[in-house]
């Protein structure tokens, strides 16, 4: 038989408590051309061993009762020769030896790296990595443009998990187009029927906090005048986005966490529970691991948060993107078709973005008023984009500081992986990076044809 022909006929067992994680990793290992089981439990996965066993277990390390680890244990002494693949939201080192010394294949952390997931599962099954996973049918969502490589490969994760019902952490600078993922994900999931809550933790204030995201009660505090449904029940079948979620309050990250792990809540005022079934998302410009590691967030909350993580990368580093960007703003503040003169062409391409997608638009809108519906030239943009070199020396002297910066960064990033033995977060630490940085370089650097992977 082929590896691809192979691969088809295998059956994964994914053992996880938790059900975002299981539909997750079922989703996209189905994608494969895997056939998949699921158990809630390490017991319920040991029961299912006494049948035909799997191909291949994949199970969380920490869950109530019995742990993954003890799985392992057991599979080892009843079916010496099933792989077992190890995912946990905990990088506990000691964990991670002793795992490999009991037989684990792999021990992966959360939040997962889709491509590592697959790489791992294909050398345990011993057949060829493969990506069968593509974007749906489906017409995107209005108004997300997408033309460079790094922002098509986006949209395919939000494709590709909209379809699963796990929660999402959508990271990024500021101003880098994370709320239209967030769109994109909703649009493509099973719930794109249902409603679709925003919410920015940042614009409200703590004191009100509970009870715009909770509901409140009539009389529960000065001011109540009528019982009021709060964001969660609002979304109720559908899907809530939490954005800037690293400025919540650790007290309403604790109430936060109940909600993510029962679905369940009360109205300020209330002991009533109520019961809700909301997908959430949440989206963050700011490092939330660091936060963990200075108490500012909570560590099981952010866990629970990002079964999966898509980092969307700055619009410097999707230049392809900017000009059809601009087009698009421009028609959506002008009239007729939009047209720019070369020159003006020439500005927007060169210039950095530092505000992201965010400060193009405000620039477009600056530009379609002061050309009045004629061809926007360069008088018509901002100064600091004005202020971009220009020249055919400049351009080129500009263009061969980039590649050389590019280069620089690359071989510093396979140096630190080659030194820590191709462990992606001991890897990112020495470099001063987040792990999400590093593995969107890494695929980048996989589309460019380099070797990543060891």
């Amino acid at each position: 038989m082929t590896p691809e022909r192979d691969i088809a006929h295998q059956r994964i067992l994914i053992v996880d408590d938790d059900a975002s994680q299981r539909s997750l990793l079922q989703s996209f290992l189905s994608s494969q051309g895997l056939e998949t089981d699921v158990a809630a439990s390490a017991e319920e996965a040991v029961a299912r061993l006494q049948g035909d066993p799997p191909a291949l277990i994949v199970s969380d390390v920490r869950m109530p009762g019995m742990s993954g680890l003890e799985l392992l244990r057991r599979v080892r002494q009843r079916h010496p020769e099933l792989p077992v693949l190890l995912v946990t939201a905990y990088a506990d080192v000691r964990d991670a030896v002793g795992a490999i010394r009991d037989g684990a294949v792999n021990y992966l952390e959360k939040p997962i790296d889709l491509d590592e997931l697959l790489e791992s599962v294909s050398r345990a099954l011993g057949v060829q990595r493969r990506r069968t996973d593509a974007l749906p049918e489906t017409p995107l969502p209005e108004g997300v443009v997408a033309r460079s490589a790094a922002m098509m490969d986006v949209l395919h994760t939000a494709a590709l998990v909209g379809a699963s019902e796990s929660r999402v952490l959508i990271s990024g600078e500021s101003g880098v187009g994370k709320e239209v993922v967030a769109n994109a994900i909703h649009a493509f999931s099973p719930r794109s029927g249902g409603a679709f809550v925003k919410v920015n933790c940042a614009a409200i204030p703590e004191t009100i906090m509970e009870s715009e995201l909770f509901g409140h009660e009539k009389g529960a505090f000065t001011g109540a005048v009528a019982r009021r449904r709060g964001y969660f029940e609002e979304a109720d079948k559908g899907t809530i986005l939490l954005d800037e979620i690293g400025e919540l309050s650790p007290a309403t990250q604790a109430k936060l966490l109940r909600v993510i792990q029962d679905g369940s809540f009360q109205r300020v005022g209330s002991a009533d529970p109520i019961q809700v079934d909301t997908r959430v998302l949440v989206a963050t410009n700011c490092d939330l691991e660091e936060a963990m590691l200075t108490g500012r967030f909570r560590e099981d909350l952010y866990y629970r948060l990002s079964v999966f993580e898509i980092y969307v990368p700055p619009l410097r580093e999707r230049t392809a993107d900017i000009l059809p960007l601009a087009r698009q703003f421009a028609s959506e503040f002008g009239s007729g078709k939009p047209r720019f003169s070369p020159a003006a062409i020439g500005l927007i391409e060169q210039y950095r973005w530092p505000g992201n997608v965010r400060e193009l638009r405000n620039a477009i809108e600056r530009a379609t008023l002061l050309a009045r519906g004629e061809v926007i030239l360069p008088e018509h943009l901002p100064p600091r984009v004005r202020g971009v070199p220009r020249g055919e020396n400049a351009e080129e002297a500009a263009s061969d500081s980039l590649v050389s910066m590019a280069e620089v960064e690359r071989n510093a990033i396979l140096h630190a992986l080659r030194a820590h033995q191709y462990n992606r977060t001991a890897a990112a630490r020495a470099l001063g990076i987040s792990r999400r940085t590093l593995i969107y370089k890494l695929s980048q650097y996989r589309r460019e044809g380099f070797e990543v992977d060891g």
